[in-house]
């Protein structure tokens, strides 16, 4: 009966909502033909050399993201001189095609496996000491973008990049701190998205919650995190408050209130940026979040691919 009603009333509804607002189901379709467009068109990018002396960047990405993420790749290697290694997280859809599409685009890249990570958890974070964090692994997947990418070895400080954005400048800030990370950095957001009030999170967390973080761009040093007390974060916001689609974002702003960071411009390095930003793109960096995923995949990767 649950499965009827959410065919039948739930998806439609959720459906239409969207549609809304994006301005409608034509406007919502373009906006998708967009998408496949920039897929194919990944093929088509020129190859990016990854080095393993290059200053590491992390990607949590998978069949569906990955000509985003190639997209990324491509528009900060053609704004910067710098040497980079590219390290892209399996988030469990990795194939044989799609690794051979990652080998043939980025050679050099280091590919962390399904099974480098299974392996990794069962070292750093067993099922029976952190059952919370394993069951929302297993329900929640940005919490890999946590969990997976900071059990992996390859660097202690790591600076983790979502696959929908795109540079246009070079990255001057980024490139610093990836030359001598020694606090944490992030990106600032539009509203305050964490899904749990900031009073628990500081009960928690003993410290002042800052801010309009955004995790677009964030970089956490894998030695500092306290993982039982990660555990125990995630067990009591949930019990109190409920689950959150945010709470990565809420995690990551409890460990970076612990510390001084490095916070990039909200001017340069822009969240949800607008068609104006996207006209001028005077702007270092663009995070397509919310409704700037129109201009994003209508218009901006052409900009980057042509």
């Amino acid at each position: 009966m649950q499965k009827v009603i959410n065919f039948l009333y739930r998806t439609p509804k959720s459906k239409l909502k969207t549609y809304k607002r994006f301005g409608g189901y034509y406007n919502y379709q373009k906006v998708i033909n967009g998408n496949k467009q920039m897929q194919r068109a990944a093929y088509k990018l020129p190859i990016c050399t990854s080095y393993a002396d290059g200053l590491p960047i992390y990607f949590l990405t998978g069949k569906k993201y990955i000509h985003q993420t190639l997209f990324c790749i491509y528009s900060l290697t053609k704004v910067s001189n710098e040497h980079y290694h590219f390290i892209l997280v399996d988030d469990g859809s990795f194939t044989a095609p799609l690794i051979e599409l990652i080998n043939t685009k980025l050679p050099g890249a280091t590919i962390v496996s399904g099974a480098q990570i299974k392996s990794n958890l069962a070292k750093y974070l067993p099922a029976d000491k952190y059952p919370v964090l394993h069951h929302k692994r297993s329900v929640y997947p940005h919490i890999k973008k946590m969990l997976d990418v900071h059990t992996a070895g390859i660097s202690d400080w790591k600076l983790v990049l979502d696959s929908d954005m795109l540079f246009w400048k070079e990255p001057k800030a980024m490139i610093n701190w990836l030359k001598n990370p020694n606090r944490p950095l992030h990106m600032v957001d539009t509203v305050n998205s964490y899904g749990y009030s900031s009073q628990l999170m500081h009960e928690l967390s003993g410290v002042e919650i800052p801010e309009l973080i955004n995790v677009g761009t964030i970089g956490l040093n894998s030695t500092t995190l306290n993982w039982d007390e990660i555990e125990y974060w995630v067990k009591t916001l949930e019990e109190k408050e409920g689950t959150s689609y945010y709470l990565e974002q809420a995690l990551s702003a409890m460990l970076i209130g612990q510390k001084p960071s490095i916070v990039l411009d909200k001017d340069d390095y822009k969240v949800n940026p607008s068609a104006a930003d996207l006209k001028q793109t005077a702007n270092t960096l663009h995070h397509y979040v919310d409704l700037s995923k129109e201009i994003y995949l209508k218009n901006a990767w052409k900009l980057v691919h042509g």
